[in-house]
């Protein structure tokens, strides 16, 4: 069902007034803040991405909600702080939006009737999205309270993998990238033959630090190949997960523990959930 968009902007009211009455009424709401607030922010952000990787539509509403409830509440707290409210939450992000697509005419439009962002029409549009993309990092530094260094909009508390990612991505943003995408693998086996060398040596210091540099070789070639490396690992995680619970289910079954089968015969039940899941 589709709705208009005064429904959806009664929808959002209606969930405001929701949250403040329990800010006011709830014990539990009353007592929080940012800080008690954020672990489970970041617990409903994670269940959202779970969400994601399902494509579980019912899932992804669900967990939508609960992050819009969690932006909402950090709102009401900025409001009683005399800091901002929701409306310069969603001022500021749309005239930030609009800033950094200058090749878009706003003049007149009813959400910025002064056209205050509208300060280069005469930009030229991009040909796809990769170029959106590439003059996103030049038009971010000309904010006034935007990032002082093309690396400092990568958020420190990143999980390593996405942050790698970012960080990538972000110089490529500004030309700083493989010229030929296949260069990049004498890059990986370089990193590999180092790490493999300390290895040999049981050097763990230096050995972390060569493991460090292989993987995140590994994730400058995912990216160039359009791949993203925190997909394909989650991907792979359920797949371990769902192969090892068959190994588990027939150890039970049999009434054994994991102790009592050998390697060999683990290795049949993997190869037998993989078959399955060909099926």
């Amino acid at each position: 069902m589709k709705h208009t968009k005064e429904e959806k902007l009664k929808a959002f009211g209606r969930l405001l007034d929701v949250q403040h009455r329990l800010r006011k009424e709830c014990p539990w709401d009353k007592k929080q803040t940012y800080e008690s607030l954020r672990p489970n922010t970041i617990e409903e952000v994670f269940e959202l991405c779970d969400a994601l990787m399902k494509n579980d539509s019912k899932e992804i509403k669900k967990e939508l909600g609960d992050v819009m409830e969690h932006i909402m509440f950090y709102s009401i707290i900025g409001n009683e702080n005399n800091d901002f409210d929701i409306a310069d939450v969603c001022n500021q992000e749309a005239d930030k939006l609009m800033f950094r697509h200058p090749f878009i005419d706003w003049t007149g439009w009813e959400g910025d009737p002064k056209a205050k962002n509208n300060e280069n029409t005469d930009a030229e549009k991009p040909a796809d999205a990769e170029s959106v993309e590439m003059t996103w990092e030049q038009i971010k530094q000309k904010e006034k309270d935007g990032n002082k260094t093309v690396l400092s909009g990568v958020p420190n508390a990143l999980p390593s993998l996405i942050k790698a990612y970012r960080i990538q991505d972000k110089a490529r943003n500004v030309g700083f990238d493989w010229k030929e995408k296949e260069d990049v693998w004498d890059k990986v086996r370089e990193e590999l033959n180092e790490l493999e060398a300390e290895l040999r040596k049981e050097d763990k210091e230096n050995s972390t630090k060569e493991l460090g540099d292989f993987l995140f070789s590994v994730i400058n070639a995912a990216r160039l190949y359009h791949l993203n490396p925190d997909n394909a690992l989650e991907h792979t995680n359920q797949k371990f997960i769902s192969r090892f619970g068959y190994i588990e289910q027939h150890v039970k079954a049999a009434g054994k523990e994991f102790k009592d089968l050998t390697l060999e015969e683990m290795d049949a039940l993997w190869n037998e959930a993989k078959k399955l899941e060909k099926q």
